[in-house]
């Protein structure tokens, strides 16, 4: 049962940090799935991740036909005002990467995580999403969408299919699925979600709501355009005020009449807030944007028998985290350029890699020769490490060097001390 126990609290935290990847925000982006044989599927998705074209190019053998694939990719690029690419990082991806950085185009290039990607594209919702495209196309838009938003995207997935644990499929699973569920719902409603793009499956996760009234406040959305304020959810058919009470907080109306509906602060403060401005001789618009006006506020001022310290100080937190994301923004990363195999591998080379593991026993870095390494927990730092999640993140980018190369296992050992 202990056993059990620390595996499942390894695969929670690699599940939150998954969760919690940065985000590249509401960019045009470029996805590819690649492939060697069956070709490279590429899909157009808007900043909304909403599907404009797919097609399919053949840059690699046998095809080998790279002209007519540059060709393709620069007109799309021009055509769609394409800002980012992604490349899904499974069979052919590092070899899609090279050809795609060498057409020297101007949108960022990133490697994105595709474990899952498969899982989706065959389920219920990804058919309920597109019933009219193959699951080759879903799994490209589903990595595209990993780009722009990863926890909105990852939601949909089993997270056991995510591939981030240690024995997750050994463990008791029940209590696997428990735990994960409430990983989910923390991680969803820690970031909160803009009420008018959020998904049906995304908003199932915040804390008041379920599968009926998520579906209702889509459908509500779809027949009367975008809510204006949060006040609004009360129209949507069976959101009472008791779930109301709950899931506001967590639910962002950005450009609404209310400023502050597009932050953290919950419908019962803003008559707090609203004193606090008048006290301040400012807007309430201009109190929401100035942190030097906010600063002057004198919070022992506004304790009454409802409204206690902890509430207070929740308000000036939610408000100085103004914005939807308290997720860092996704940056470029690049492999090294003069590796490709596990063969040009030689004992002391620095290379840059992406953390895509974290177990209890160390972290498996990718330096993009198909095959992880491995950063034993002896090997990440010169200090004592009780748990390698205190080092490392999910995703990350690091520089490691080369300790060994095990040509016939396959095994690659890694160090990021000195480093």
């Amino acid at each position: 049962m202990r056993a059990d126990d620390e595996a499942i609290a390894v695969f929670a935290e690699n599940l939150r940090q998954l969760l919690l990847s940065a985000p590249l925000g509401q960019k045009r982006v470029l996805a590819i799935d690649p492939g060697f044989r069956t070709g490279c599927k590429v899909v157009i998705l808007d900043s909304q991740g909403n599907l404009l074209t797919h097609s399919v190019i053949y840059p690699h053998p046998p095809h080998n036909d790279r002209e007519s694939a540059a060709e393709a990719i620069e007109k799309w690029v021009k055509d769609y005002c394409i800002e980012a690419f992604a490349i899904g990082n499974g069979t052919a991806g590092r070899e899609t990467e090279q050809f795609v950085r060498r057409l020297g185009l101007s949108p960022q290039i990133f490697v994105v995580n595709e474990d899952g990607a498969s899982v989706y594209s065959a389920s219920a919702v990804a058919r309920e999403e597109f019933p009219d495209e193959d699951v080759t196309v879903r799994g490209a838009v589903s990595i595209g969408r990993r780009l722009i938003d990863p926890l909105s995207e990852l939601v949909k997935i089993e997270p056991r299919s995510i591939g981030v644990g240690q024995y997750q499929h050994s463990v008791d699973q029940s209590k696997l699925k428990e735990r994960l569920d409430t990983v989910v719902e923390s991680c969803v409603n820690m970031v909160g979600v803009n009420v008018n793009t959020a998904t049906k499956q995304i908003l199932t996760h915040i804390s008041g709501l379920g599968p009926v009234l998520a579906a209702n406040i889509v459908n509500y959305r779809a027949a009367n355009g975008d809510f204006r304020s949060r006040k609004e959810l009360l129209k949507v058919p069976r959101l009472g005020n008791k779930a109301f009470e709950q899931a506001a907080g967590f639910l962002r109306v950005l450009n609404g009449k209310e400023p502050l509906d597009a932050t953290a602060v919950h419908p019962e403060s803003y008559a707090v807030v609203a004193a606090m401005a008048r006290d301040c001789g400012v807007t309430l618009e201009e109190f929401v944007a100035n942190s030097e006006v906010r600063s002057r506020v004198k919070l022992e001022k506004y304790l009454s028998g409802t409204v206690g310290m902890p509430t207070l100080t929740d308000i000036m937190d939610a408000l100085n985290k103004r914005g939807l994301d308290p997720r860092e923004q996704a940056s470029e990363f690049a492999f090294d350029a003069s590796v490709h195999e596990i063969e040009d591998l030689k004992v002391g080379m620095v290379l840059p890699g992406l953390v895509t593991n974290i177990t209890a026993f160390g972290a498996f870095v990718n330096i993009g020769v198909h095959q992880d390494g491995l950063v034993h927990i002896s090997q990440l730092t010169n200090k004592f490490v009780s748990s390698p999640s205190d080092v490392v993140k999910l995703g990350q980018q690091v520089m490691v060097k080369v300790l060994e190369v095990d040509l016939k296992r396959r095994r690659i050992s890694l160090t990021m001390k000195g480093v």
